[in-house]
């Protein structure tokens, strides 16, 4: 009798032990399957130049679409260089759509200056999540997959047709990416209302919004002279002529900079004008000749010019002043960006009540209790330019408050509660800006 209680003994013990196992095991998944989670794994996938893992990265999801029942499309323009187009199906498909734009691939990161693996996606115990683009900017590819999944959750059906896009060659300027899907006619069977791409965080407890970006110009110019010996005075030398420019051009940047010390004008609403590079000399084993005056002598310029400025008296000012030909010179300006739309107005969105859109998104934000800081101009470019350009209105937008910006920096973090409140505010602008009835097909904001 004592050995058959014993063996009893021992066989409810062992299935005890089994179902403290398996209840580990099954809160262990359970833990494996969350918002927080998912956005690890996606950030764990190495998408950083100068070999992003795009194959990678769109099957992991396209797997998290399929979950929740979005149909799927990928498209490439260039080979190796995917666009993933996802589509969430409203009710009145004569409505134009929505877009929610991010894109795929981050910048380098030099693991031996952060304190965790840049792709580890470590979570330290107060909830930092470090990992390339966790702020730049795959914290909002997943909020609105997180998002629409739980709209889907709680019966929510769109008015307006929703597609989330996930661009390839951002950081690289977005011409594989981007510029490209804009120009063809698989986005324009889109019929796009309004688009809402990344933002950046914000310090303070705003959300910070962008209605324009600054477009970049890189500026050569470029000075021609007689050579000669150092020992006979020059006039109109290349080095001369160049020095001239030089300083035309940092005084031309010290008015606009004196703007924003003023306080009277935000970073992002002068034209900046920063040097990049000085070129001239003759080349000797030693480095350079010093008794002979060179023929040639050459800088560049980063310049951006915010959506005010006007393209054409910018150019007539480096035309005339910074590289005028009756001093030799000639000058090269790289457009990277166009700063009018294809109707030749300024690419900008309105900010105010004339803007239905931006009327709808400032409550949905709100009805979060989320509050909105002055809407800017972004000083850097996104792929938003590329959508300006076709004039359809759109607004830049990553809802990181109370978080410092780590865009390209070392050690770029998102805390989890902020991620988690991102995707409730992506949750109330979603429904709110698809259940919008008005602005007909063709109608321009």
């Amino acid at each position: 009798m004592a050995k058959d209680s014993g063996a009893v003994y021992s066989l409810l013990w062992t299935l005890f032990l089994f179902s403290i196992i398996f209840s580990l095991r099954s809160n262990s998944e359970n833990e494996e399957d969350t918002p927080i989670t998912r956005f690890q794994q996606y950030l764990r996938i190495n998408t950083a130049h100068p070999n992003p893992n795009y194959t990678a990265a769109v099957s992991f999801l396209l797997d998290q679409a399929r979950s929740i029942g979005l149909t799927s499309r990928t498209i490439e323009f260039v080979p190796g260089k995917p666009v993933l187009l996802l589509t969430w199906l409203g009710s009145n498909s004569n409505l134009p759509s929505i877009l929610f734009n991010s894109h795929l691939d981050s910048v380098p990161a030099e693991s031996e200056k952060w304190i965790h693996p840049p792709f580890s996606a470590h979570r330290t115990v107060d909830g930092h999540i470090y990992a390339r683009g966790a702020q730049d900017d795959k914290c909002i590819g997943i909020q609105y997959l997180e998002a629409i999944k739980n709209l889907k959750s709680r019966g929510f059906s769109p008015l307006r047709t929703v597609h989330i896009s996930y661009v390839p060659e951002e950081e690289l300027g977005g011409f594989d990416g981007m510029m490209k899907f804009a120009a063809s006619s698989e986005f324009t069977e889109l019929n796009l209302g309004f688009v809402m791409d990344e933002g950046q965080a914000s310090p303070g407890d705003e959300f910070r919004l962008f209605y324009a970006e600054r477009t970049p110009w890189h500026l050569v110019i470029r000075a021609e002279g007689i050579p000669g010996h150092d020992a006979k005075l020059y006039d109109n030398s290349a080095m001369e002529n160049l020095m001239k420019s030089v300083e035309l051009i940092s005084k031309f940047r010290e008015t606009q900079f004196d703007l924003v010390k003023a306080g009277k004008a935000a970073n992002s609403e002068v034209i900046s004008v920063n040097p990049v590079y000085l070129k001239a000399g003759t080349p000797s084993t030693t480095g350079f000749v010093m008794n002979m005056q060179p023929s040639e002598a050459e800088a560049g310029y980063d310049l951006r010019l915010p959506p005010t400025a006007d393209p054409d008296l910018m150019e007539k000012r480096i035309a005339e002043e910074w590289a005028p030909s009756i001093r030799n010179m000639t000058y090269i300006i790289k457009l990277k960006g166009n700063l009018r739309d294809h109707l030749g107005r300024a690419m900008m969105n309105p900010i105010d009540d004339s803007n239905p859109w931006w009327s709808i998104f400032k409550q949905a934000v709100k009805a979060t209790g989320g509050k909105l800081a002055k809407p800017e101009v972004l000083l850097s470019t996104t792929d938003s330019r590329f959508i300006r350009t076709l004039g359809i209105p759109v607004l830049g937008f990553s809802p990181m408050s109370n978080t410092p910006v780590l865009v390209h920096d070392h050690n770029e973090f998102l805390k989890d509660t902020v991620f988690m409140k991102g995707i409730e505010v992506y949750e109330s602008v979603i429904s709110a800006l698809s259940s919008f009835e008005g602005v007909s097909a063709g109608q321009v904001i």
